[in-house]
């Protein structure tokens, strides 16, 4: 068997993970996360009973907590995804996203460097931190090119900027200390189990209940799409074949503008829930929060040729599961909504 600690385990692209990984037959999950308002254990509830799967609340920068679970159950891997992921709420409140992300991945970092050298050389060899980033920490791309693993950093937001923080100590530690790392950057993901503050969710759930389909700006701003259980696969090979040291873009080879996202929903709801006039009608056009990026478009060429790993879902036939998900669980998505959140755009530097 081999044990993996999952951080941000209750979360989107950590809770389709954790699914995923539970359901191989020789592996084990310890799952840490802090249940924030984006961590939810609904999104568990298939493998909350599950013995594979072992639920940890707590916060990734307890370097106590963090240590006891090295010592308690010498995981094989490190799989990062505790993260403070909202643009928007960086924006309001950088201060989290410095701590979670920051600090946060150094204490991880710290915890994995003991128990790596406390351990014998066969076992120092089959240990692995992979580190999930994203392709916001490259900046913004002109009309052309895309963002390959060689592209130079230029955040643009706190949030961004505290990721690319938290990708430089990760590979400082391979350099530095020689212990084996890998770090990943996304494209955006959509599908199952993500919090309605991010566009997708939030535009099915606004269509459904007639409200307003906020999109910032002119709608032009160009994003690369990725269904989530495509990015769960590419991290489940990069950390059983990645080569310590090394960074992988993954992304899903699909450029939309924000429009085009949204009116590819509103078509897709006018096929499977129609209404009397079309959901497109709800688009608004509000003020653009700042920062915001023009194009994001990565390159994910490399882990295709070194890894064999290429998307599965085109944006249609993913955009259709994830609309359907959303209208099957509407008991789920009622749960997370009764939180602190109630579907505003945030960001707009309104203190």
């Amino acid at each position: 068997m081999h044990t993996i600690l999952v951080t941000g385990g209750a979360g989107f692209i950590g809770s389709n993970l954790v699914r995923k990984l539970v359901s191989q037959e020789n592996i084990i999950v310890i799952n840490l996360d802090k249940l924030t308002y984006a961590g939810n254990l609904e999104s568990l509830y298939s493998v909350m009973n599950n013995p594979k799967h072992i639920f940890v609340h707590g916060d990734i920068k307890d370097r106590n907590l963090v240590n006891e679970l090295f010592e308690k159950y010498q995981p094989d891997a490190v799989i990062n995804l505790a993260a403070e992921s909202h643009v928007d709420r960086s924006i309001d409140c950088p201060s989290d996203f410095i701590q979670t992300n920051i600090v946060g991945t150094f204490e991880l970092l710290e915890a994995y460097r003991i128990n790596w050298n406390k351990s014998d050389s066969a076992r120092r060899e089959s240990l692995r931190f992979l580190h999930v980033s994203t392709d916001e920490v490259y900046g913004s791309l002109g009309p052309e090119g895309l963002f390959s693993e060689d592209s130079p950093y230029a955040p643009s937001s706190p949030y961004s900027a505290s990721k690319a923080s938290s990708d430089h100590l990760v590979r400082s530690y391979f350099y530095t200390y020689g212990v084996p790392v890998l770090i990943t950057n996304c494209s955006n993901n959509y599908g199952p189990y993500q919090f309605p503050e991010k566009l997708i969710p939030l535009m099915i759930l606004n269509a459904v209940n007639n409200k307003p389909l906020p999109v910032y700006g002119d709608g032009q701003n160009v994003r690369d799409w990725l269904y989530v259980e495509d990015h769960c696969q590419a991290l489940f090979s990069v950390l059983n074949n990645g080569v310590p040291g090394e960074t992988y873009n993954i992304g899903g080879n699909c450029e939309k503008t924000n429009l085009d996202v949204v009116r590819t929903i509103c078509a897709t709801l006018d096929e499977l829930l129609p209404k009397n006039k079309s959901y497109s009608s709800l688009i608004t056009f509000v003020k653009d929060r700042p920062g915001h990026d023009r194009r994001y478009a990565i390159d994910a060429g490399k882990i295709r040729r070194e890894l064999g790993w290429k998307p599965k879902e085109t944006f249609e036939s993913g955009l259709k599961k994830t609309i359907r998900w959303y209208l099957d669980n509407q008991t789920w998505c009622q749960r997370v909504l009764d939180g602190s959140y109630r579907g505003e755009r945030l960001g707009l530097g309104v203190s």
